[in-house]
């Protein structure tokens, strides 16, 4: 690697003492989606797409771009990857008309919550826990990996038609970040290694056409 483990949460320190208060409002629209993943309605799944959107995009310019790339040339590839998966989200609404997120009484669901609850609350915790205090920890909807769990958590309550590709690059992601575990100590990434194979899980579950991952018809 061409930067050192101190290097790495240096970077998160500058980054989040920069972006303050952007972290709490990240909060704010983590909760607004979980409020609006029990709406079941088309308005409130093209809010959650954009807000999502807006998560990514600020994680691909804000942390990649504009930050990580002091220490990492290969950022700017990596904030590339993040703005795409930020249009495919904004563009997702229009692109699929019948696109739905809602929480349902099923295994995808009971998943989804899980990775958020963690993404939100577990996340941050064991980096506590690792030693990792704020400025210089990673925070979620403000930093790569617990956005990403985030976001996988959030696409699995959506139909899978239209969420099989938009789980792609957050499954790419979890397989890059997920190495900082070990190689950076960040013990909290494991939680990207488990997100990674959460959804090829549920690809091949739908694949094979096993039960586990069908999508429950919401109740009226």
């Amino acid at each position: 690697m061409p930067f050192t483990v101190e290097d790495f949460f240096a970077v998160f320190g500058r980054y989040n003492q920069a972006i303050w208060p952007l972290q709490i409002g990240a909060y704010v629209i983590g909760v607004a989606i979980v409020i609006l993943l029990f709406r079941r309605s088309h308005s409130s799944s093209t809010v959650i797409a954009l807000a999502l959107s807006a998560l990514w995009l600020v994680n691909g310019v804000g942390y990649h771009w504009l930050f990580f790339a002091q220490i990492n040339p290969v950022a700017r590839g990596f904030a590339a990857v993040f703005v795409v998966q930020a249009v495919l989200l904004a563009a997702a609404p229009w692109l699929y008309p019948r696109l739905s997120f809602a929480v349902r009484a099923d295994a995808r669901s009971v998943v989804g919550l899980a990775l958020i609850v963690f993404a939100a609350v577990g996340y941050p915790l064991w980096g506590v826990l690792a030693g990792h205090s704020y400025p210089f920890a990673p925070v979620f909807g403000v930093a790569p990996c617990p956005t990403t769990i985030f976001s996988v958590g959030v696409l699995l309550m959506g139909n899978w038609r239209t969420v099989r590709w938009l789980l792609i690059i957050p499954a790419i992601w979890s397989a890059i970040g997920g190495s900082a575990a070990v190689l950076l100590h960040t013990p909290q990434d494991f939680g990207l290694i488990a997100t990674l194979v959460i959804v090829l899980a549920f690809y091949l579950g739908h694949w094979r056409g096993l039960p586990f991952a069908s999508h429950a018809k919401p109740a009226h």
